[in-house]
């Protein structure tokens, strides 16, 4: 399988060129991007780093030769969080930056993730003018005086660390004096060498499983309530003040309590927002398909909030546009902008250990003071993308009186008194994807079996 996006490129190892993620797919590939880079930018650096998959070295070996074969310099990260690297290309000034992850995606996948002189991901724009190269296989190497360089680097995760110890928001010395106990699971990527440095450094005592960066996936890498039972089973066991789990890349939080018990992933953001919010008043950004807690708790310091399309690029375009003070999407990513504009479970985990010590109250407990939504998620296959437009189009006719307000800044998001349904396309396949939320597990999974209804009626 490969799948080639504006965003990046993905698939699983081996087998045929142009059907899986091979060799010649991805020098392909990194040719494009820095071709796009030589136009954009005169003697380009570009940062380059890898999470812990099994494949991740063959990949790293070949896009950095490619870049060199390009004449771009290039320093090597090796090993290093999708966070870091983003950190890394703002901190040396590089003209971009490269990540060899395939996120949460299982053993057999692996990609490529770009990013911009900023440390962020690309614009639509400028993800089509590479594919548009690529195409066109509009590249040409340099000769042997012109080739490249390559500088390792070796202290830029703890470089990382330490910008989030030094920002405000994060009271080190707080989180040292309450000696916590944390479980982590680091699902055996560069969580295992990141997360014990940063818990370590504020004072936490680690028991950790599945830190040895070697790509050997123990459980299904996404960090969901179904994959993480033996971190809660760890959490008790060892009587931890909480349980942190990431995902290979460490882009993504999910937070555990002191009982065991997965704290929902739409919860984290929300309550490192109420935090921030509580010293620096402001705007808050998530993606239309993230909880309405957030909303709740922005209203509650009377400040705004504020919606963005799915996916990080866009919360971060609508970050910048209303200068938002936190944002982030449901799924585990915060986005904390005085240290960079990306998903960044590391600062995550700093800012909500200081609200945690700073409530001198339990996990559990600290979960308790935000209000209660369950969430349901579902997909419905469609005969051809061409009917997406009319089916929303239908469905916002039908759903208008008796909703409280309409979005079409990405498929069709409804939101009612005490819920909201929010239907969107898939961007790779002829699929509608159905989001729910309500006050109670009931309402949600009503109003997502009705929204199904009334496709299928449509259809």
């Amino acid at each position: 399988m490969l799948i080639t996006s504006i965003s990046g490129i993905r698939g699983t190892i081996g087998g045929v060129p142009g059907e899986n993620l091979t060799p010649l797919d991805i020098t392909e590939f990194i040719s494009a991007y820095g071709t796009w880079i030589l136009k954009e930018h005169e003697n380009p650096t570009i940062c380059v780093g890898r999470d812990g998959r099994a494949s991740g070295k063959m990949i790293l070996d070949i896009t950095i030769q490619t870049l060199i074969s390009l004449g771009i310099d290039v320093i090597n990260l090796d090993y290093a969080t999708t966070p870091t690297v983003e950190v890394e290309v703002i901190a040396r000034a590089t003209q971009g930056g490269i990540i060899i992850t395939a996120s949460h995606n299982p053993k057999p996948y692996n990609g490529i993730k770009m990013l911009n002189n900023n440390g962020e991901f690309l614009s639509a724009k400028s993800g089509q003018e590479i594919l548009d190269i690529k195409k066109e296989a509009d590249y040409t190497f340099v000769s042997v005086d012109d080739l490249g360089t390559e500088t390792k680097s070796y202290n830029h995760t703890k470089d990382h660390i330490q910008k989030i110890l030094d920002l405000e928001a994060v009271d080190v010395d707080l989180i040292k004096s309450k000696k916590l106990k944390i479980s982590l699971d680091a699902i055996n990527s560069v969580g295992g060498i990141a997360v014990p440095i940063l818990l370590e450094k504020l004072g936490c005592e680690v028991v950790g499983m599945y830190c040895e960066v070697n790509g050997d996936f123990q459980h299904p890498p996404e960090p969901l309530d179904k994959n993480l039972s033996e971190l809660k089973s760890l959490v008790t066991k060892t009587e931890s003040d909480l349980g942190i789990a990431v995902d290979p890349d460490v882009d993504r939080l999910v937070l555990i309590d002191e009982k065991g018990t997965m704290i929902n992933e739409e919860y984290g953001l929300v309550m490192v927002s109420d935090y921030i919010l509580s010293v620096q008043p402001g705007t808050t950004v998530s993606n239309l398909s993230s909880s309405r807690a957030l909303r709740d708790i922005t209203e509650k310091y009377k400040q705004e909030y504020s919606a963005s399309a799915v996916g990080e690029k866009n919360v971060v375009e609508k970050m910048k546009e209303v200068d938002a003070v936190i944002g982030g999407e449901g799924s585990g990513g915060i986005i904390y902008p005085p240290l960079h504009y990306g998903r960044d479970a590391l600062v995550g985990i700093s800012l909500f250990l200081t609200h945690l010590a700073k409530s001198n109250i339990s996990a559990s407990e600290l979960r308790k003071q935000y209000p209660d939504y369950f969430m349901t998620k579902e997909k419905i296959d469609i005969p051809s993308r061409d009917q997406i437009t009319i089916i929303l189009d239908a469905l916002e006719n039908q759903y208008r009186e008796s909703s409280e307000s309409i979005s079409r800044i990405d498929g069709l998001k409804i939101d009612f008194e005490n819920s909201w349904v929010h239907v969107r396309a898939s961007n790779t396949e002829p699929i509608l994807r159905i989001y729910t939320e309500a006050k109670t597990l009931e309402e949600a999974e009503k109003l997502s079996q009705e929204t199904i209804t009334r496709i299928n009626n449509l259809l």
